[in-house]
């Protein structure tokens, strides 16, 4: 978000400086080596109606890097596998009976044309998703989904988040063949970033890597300073945007700075989901699917993601990618817990699910994780996030908490960064910094 953001408003006129407290640009969408080549840490598709995201990667000259992929979708049940890629997969799913099958479809086709969330905000995906596709049906399907996804915390999310999901995968599915459709640039985030950051140089800006704030400040003159960690000297800028998940946010920024944040109601504070997810390396596929959906509260992790099902591996060093994410509460012992327990018990996971897993093509396990992924959205959740406009005309507030009605996509993140920039106005000549 950040460096979307200053690629905005280089591209306006603006002296925009940058200061990301990690040493490699990205945030979630950052990049790692695994050893030969680099890919995304975390992963990330593009969708073809991602429009927002398509038409951001062709401004920054690489729409004709984008390559697009025919993928299919596992569903993994009472210790079987099964496909349900297409429109006769579906039929033949054996855990739901006819009945069952029709209300799940109404479900996304419902799902789909609803446009109006604020309703949805006030009822708990449970009793939503009883009333629309039965009990039956949520109880085999949507239950240990939701479980898989969010744990017990699924009791106090709203509707939203599961019409959120399905309203952006509805989207990908090509009404033609029947089939999804899913996308990414070569060499990707790492080129993407690598190029927005030649943008916002080329455009006079400047990007700071390993640079924490420590404060932000109003000034006598109404101006706003900010304080570096390890730096005595204070920076004014006319202008600052704030990117970071809320604890940070609330934090670094004065109060004299922010509207109360939390406190739309009793006791309401923005909480965050944390990922771990463990990535293999291996000679050969593990999956056919991109996306392996799990009903099986005995899998220690949530899915099973196939990116080699997206990416070939020609850019990936020959090599395939399968990402094995758990969510959880940022406050949760599982993110804590070391590299050699998590490989242990995922792999334990994995050889149940896949007795004919080749250990032999297994070349090398990254454990990676990250605190705060997504905001957990407890109903009413727009209540208590904070806003994009402060108690100083030259203070904002810009980040993910704010997706009140929609999931957590990089899509969503370039729509949210148009938004804001098309609301702020012409700003040329102005020192902006996020």
């Amino acid at each position: 978000m950040g460096m979307a953001l200053a690629h905005r408003l280089s591209r306006s006129g603006d002296e925009v400086e940058v200061f990301e407290r990690e040493t490699q640009l990205g945030g979630l969408a950052t990049f790692q080596d695994f050893g030969g080549f680099f890919w995304d840490r975390f992963y990330h598709v593009v969708l073809p109606s991602d429009r927002h995201l398509i038409g951001f990667i062709d401004d920054i000259g690489l729409g004709g890097e984008l390559r697009w992929s025919r993928t299919r979708t596992g569903f993994y049940v009472d210790g079987r596998m099964h496909s349900v890629s297409n429109s006769l997969e579906f039929l033949r799913f054996p855990l739901l009976n006819p009945l069952d099958k029709a209300r799940l479809a109404y479900t996304m086709l419902y799902s789909s044309r609803i446009d109006h969330w604020e309703r949805l905000e006030k009822v708990t995906v449970e009793e939503w998703l009883i009333r629309v596709s039965g009990r039956r049906t949520y109880e085999k399907l949507w239950r240990p989904l939701l479980l898989a996804k969010l744990g017990e915390n699924y009791q106090r999310t709203s509707a939203v988040f599961i019409w959120s999901y399905i309203k952006r995968l509805f989207s990908a599915r090509d009404s033609s063949a029947s089939r999804e459709q899913l996308g990414h640039v070569t060499g990707g985030y790492r080129q993407i970033f690598q190029t927005i950051r030649d943008h916002v140089e080329v455009a006079g800006g400047t990007v700071h890597t390993g640079v924490a704030v420590e404060s932000v400040r109003p000034a006598a003159d109404g101006l706003l300073e900010i304080r570096l960690d390890g730096q005595t000297d204070a920076r004014r800028f006319d202008r600052v945007i704030c990117t970071s998940p809320v604890p940070v946010l609330k934090r670094i920024a004065a109060d004299s700075l922010l509207e109360p944040v939390g406190a739309g109601q009793p006791g309401g504070e923005v909480e965050y989901l944390g990922v771990v997810c463990p990535v293999l390396i291996t000679t050969r596929p593990v999956v056919p699917y991109y996306v392996v959906n799990i009903a099986d509260s005995r899998v220690p992790f949530s899915g099973i993601i196939g990116m080699s099902s997206v990416v070939s591996p020609e850019y990936t060093g020959g090599r395939f990618l399968t990402y094995l994410p758990k969510y959880v509460l940022s406050s949760d012992e599982w993110l804590n817990r070391t590299d050699a327990e998590v490989e242990r018990s995922f792999m334990g996971g994995l050889r149940s699910m896949l007795p004919g897993f080749d250990e032999g093509s297994l070349e090398r396990i990254v454990v990676n994780r990250a605190v705060r992924v997504q905001p957990l959205q407890v109903c009413d959740y727009s209540r208590i996030v904070p806003k994009v406009e402060t108690r100083h005309p030259g203070f904002f507030v810009l980040n993910t908490a704010q997706f009140v009605n929609g999931t957590l996509n990089n899509n969503q993140v370039i729509r949210a960064v148009d938004e804001f920039v098309a609301k702020l106005g012409p700003t040329s000549g102005a020192q902006v910094r996020t």
